[in-house]
């Protein structure tokens, strides 16, 4: 059997954070019971496709949006519709986005006795000022108040967001907010630069000159300093915006980037199955329609179909987005191809301008590669 992860989209918030360009809805509460209705059956009729016998599911990630806007209830509801209608594996990592003001005890125990093993804490910064810059709804202490009730109850498998390159953020400010997170001791630590989507709030702040961001030296600094800290208190950073305690990688999103495949059910969800990448389509009203109407399959949009080039190709970069990089023998094992010979030219060239290295094993980022990665995955598109 072959082993597949699951990606479930809940597309309501609170609030729009103010960076986010993501298919998501503020203050829907009116469409939460219709949505799951109808991502539910979305998922028993898609089960029809991918037989019970081929696949097995070893990872389920509930990502929005803010799933934990949703009631508990509905939670359950969707995990019970997946384990009846798909083969899942004993005790499977299970992942849900939580963010502070939106779980409660009575939410998080439930969410533990349902099989969810891991949650996922939307924080940003610990610095008030800035969380409300940037549209965030809760306070750093809303955060704390969310963090212990969480290991109050049972959670042993905890990742902390955290952000750089915020508007008025000075590195200061950011071990501060890395101070106060490492003493919590999470298993987990994802860190994202801030990137200013077209059509967001927060660029139409930065175009009116409301807000000014750290020029790109400072972010780079941010980013150095942030790995030489979380590194110093027990960290692995395996992959580029990615810090974990030993055996405590994201399962889900370590098997996206070594191009596993997985199943995406909800509105504007991802799939990736068979060399095929799929979308369902972002329109809530159509997406409804079209499950009521018994036309679940015109939801899906098939975005690429790839050819053994393409798909070696990507494989080369989502695997140098790890700091471990590319294993040489996987590659060979997967495409019978040797990566340093197949890439030779692209890969000369990257070895020159120090932004990759080599050496018996793996093929990955240098230094100055991890600071201009954007460069060396240009070479694989």
């Amino acid at each position: 059997m072959k082993e597949i992860g699951i990606y479930i989209h809940i597309p309501f918030c609170k609030q729009k954070c103010y960076y986010c360009d993501f298919i998501s809805y503020a203050k829907q509460e009116e469409k939460f019971s219709k949505y799951v209705e109808n991502l539910k059956k979305e998922i028993k009729n898609k089960a029809k496709k991918y037989n019970k016998e081929k696949n097995k599911v070893n990872t389920i990630y509930i990502g929005g949006g803010t799933p934990s806007i949703l009631e508990s209830k509905h939670i359950k509801e969707i995990i019970n519709i997946l384990q009846e209608n798909y083969t899942v594996i004993n005790e499977p990592e299970i992942t849900i986005e939580v963010n502070p003001g939106t779980v409660d005890e009575q939410k998080l125990n439930e969410y533990l006795k349902m099989g969810i093993n891991r949650i996922s804490i939307g924080l940003q910064t610990t610095n008030d000022v800035l969380l409300k810059q940037i549209g965030r709804i809760h306070t750093y202490n809303q955060f704390l108040d969310c963090y212990k009730v969480a290991r109050k109850v049972g959670f042993k498998n905890i990742n902390v967001d955290l952000m750089l390159a915020l508007p008025n953020q000075t590195l200061q400010i950011l071990e501060e907010s890395l101070e106060k997170v490492i003493k919590l001791d999470p298993e987990h630590i994802s860190l994202y630069s801030l990137i200013v989507e077209e059509n967001t709030m927060i660029e139409k702040m930065i175009e009116e000159k409301k807000i000014e961001l750290p020029d790109e030296k400072i972010e780079r600094k941010m980013y150095w300093k942030t790995k030489h800290i979380l590194e110093d208190n027990g960290y692995i950073h395996y992959e580029i915006s990615n810090f974990a305690k030993k055996g405590y990688k994201s399962k889900h999103n370590y098997n996206c980037w070594n191009q596993k495949e997985y199943l995406g059910f909800g509105l504007a969800a991802h799939s990736y199955v068979d060399n095929t990448r799929y979308c369902n389509i972002s329109n809530f009203d159509e997406y409804i329609t079209n499950i009521e109407e018994d036309k679940t399959e015109k939801n899906t949009i098939i975005c690429e179909v790839q050819n053994e080039e393409e798909k070696r190709k990507e494989y080369m970069l989502l695997g140098l987005r790890k700091i471990d990089g590319v294993n040489i023998q996987e590659f060979k094992n997967k495409f019978v191809e040797n990566p340093i010979y197949l890439y030779r030219k692209e890969l000369n060239k990257l070895i020159e301008e120090n932004l990759l290295e080599i050496d018996l094993n793996n093929i990955k980022l240098t230094n100055k590669g991890l600071d201009l990665a954007n460069l060396v995955w240009e070479e694989f598109v």
